[in-house]
């Protein structure tokens, strides 16, 4: 029992230790999971809304569903692909969208779509069945999953979008957005907030459209106009995005994303930026100097793994750069990434790109 805890509430401390002594739960996992059984106790007091636990009961449901289902291909890096339902097979946009698809697959990537039909078909007919993972949405006015994935074990079905929009992004280490309707850019704008906000780690974002089309031209031209004009956004927020209507150099914005940077972990106050070489000491005074803006004080400097990293084997083998980051200026931190990517270039890129492990103070 908890120190402090009365005594009245030791039997249901109890009956949980041996739930979990049941499923063998790792010691160091028993907090969270302690505390996960908790919360969903607490949902249940009385007076609790019969509707209200049957929304939790079927967004925990849908989430251990799909983490079981991503699971096994966790080491696998995935780009997510957005884009409409409706664009047919015949239209210029699904080309797009299979030719970069079967160009990342080639490299070693997965593909993952919400598996209905359109642009979600044509970036699991580029990628092929074994490279593919769909998270579908049940609707009454759609078709069920496209054939490239339909009764394929990689497809988890959802009954809601909020759950469902978890999986598209928490997954996957970069996202092509094609022209869509309403959910398209609903789930554009949100993928954008995470990045901006650092709810999401630092990946790239490409907005593809067909050559010589207009949708994303016309898009960041309302971005412009109407929202960094106002003051809504930074300028550098634009560094989270990349337009283009060539499939090579969206491709390339992919790849080049992490041909020296791999991935980031805050430890206390620190971001930790891993790569695979870091920059020399008058190249870090360097950068030091153009992103003395975003640290609140020190600079860069070269670091070895923290505590917490060793304790976890996070990528120890990995260069690695200290910043006390303000938290506050995401798109300058891409711009820092893509400098670190041009001053250390690396063309031999791995096929498999193991997952960070969870941050200290992150969220």
């Amino acid at each position: 029992m908890p120190e402090g805890q009365p005594a009245q509430q030791a039997e249901p401390f109890s009956e949980l230790d041996h739930l979990l002594d049941a499923k063998d739960v790792p010691s160091e996992y028993r907090p969270i999971a302690k505390s996960l059984l908790l919360t969903c106790m607490s949902l249940v007091a009385p007076g609790a809304d019969r509707l209200d636990l049957k929304m939790a009961d079927a967004a925990l449901g849908e989430m251990s569903e799909a983490f079981a289902t991503f699971s096994p291909y966790r080491g696998i890096p995935k780009v997510t692909m957005f884009g409409s339902a409706r664009t047919a097979a015949t239209d210029a946009r699904y080309s797009q969208a299979r030719e970069v698809a079967r160009i990342l697959a080639a490299k070693g990537w997965m593909v993952v779509t919400g598996a209905g039909p359109g642009i979600m078909a044509a970036g699991m007919e580029g990628a092929g069945r074994d490279r593919s993972i769909g998270v579908n949405i049940r609707l009454p006015f759609e078709q069920g999953p496209n054939p490239f994935i339909a009764s394929d074990a990689k497809l988890v079905s959802m009954r809601y979008f909020f759950t469902r929009k978890l999986m598209l992004v928490k997954e996957s280490d970069a996202y092509i957005c094609l022209p869509g309707g309403f959910g398209t850019l609903d789930e554009t704008l949100e993928l954008l907030t995470l990045l901006q906000t650092g709810k999401a780690e630092p990946a790239p974002v490409v907005l593809l459209d067909t050559p010589a089309g207009s949708y994303w031209q016309e898009w960041e031209r309302f971005i412009a106009n109407q929202v960094l004009a106002n003051g809504l956004a930074s300028p550098e927020d634009s560094s989270l995005y990349k337009i283009t209507d060539d499939v090579a150099e969206a491709s390339d914005e992919v790849l080049g994303f992490y041909r020296n940077y791999h991935s980031c972990r805050w430890v206390g106050d620190l971001l930790v930026l891993r790569m695979r070489k870091a920059p020399g000491e008058s190249a870090r005074t360097l950068l030091g100097k153009q992103f003395a803006d975003i640290a609140l004080h020190g600079g860069l400097r070269k670091v070895k793994p923290f505590p917490p990293e060793r304790a976890s084997n996070d990528h120890l083998e990995l260069d690695r750069l200290a910043i006390r980051f303000d938290k506050l200026h995401y798109g300058r931190l891409r711009q820092l990434i893509d400098a670190l990517n041009d001053i250390a270039p690396v063309t031999d890129l791995p096929g498999e790109r193991q997952p960070s492990q969870q941050s200290d103070g992150r969220e």
